[in-house]
């Protein structure tokens, strides 16, 4: 069963994240995160940063985030048993791959 985006504060959790997200909540604030409930099908990312799908179980998340992760999206699972910075509720989530590198380059300077 799928539960509702609605009934997480994903500002609260985007907050929560910055050590390992820090242009997270920026992206949410400025409405460039969409969240939806997985339907059965990808939708094109454009033009938002990120997509956060809403799905029914953790297995469920990390089955579909594998299979998905081909191509120009990068697709990720989360849940709240998988660990420190887990989603609380189970998701995949879809961003653009180049970008991410790009963000993740730039964090990685950070710690030069």
């Amino acid at each position: 069963m799928v539960r509702s985006h609605q009934s997480v504060d994903w500002g609260k959790y985007f907050d929560s994240i910055k050590e390992q997200c820090p242009w997270s909540l920026s992206a949410w604030l400025k409405n460039q995160i969409d969240v939806v409930d997985w339907e059965g099908s990808v939708i094109p990312l454009s033009p938002f940063q990120a997509r956060i799908y809403i799905v029914g179980s953790d297995t469920e998340a990390e089955t579909l985030a594998n299979e998905l992760d081909v191509g120009e999206d990068e697709w990720l699972f989360s849940y709240s048993e998988y660990g420190e910075f887990g989603t609380p509720i189970p998701v995949i989530i879809q961003q653009n791959r180049k970008q991410l590198n790009y963000l993740r380059s730039k964090l990685d300077e950070k710690d030069v």
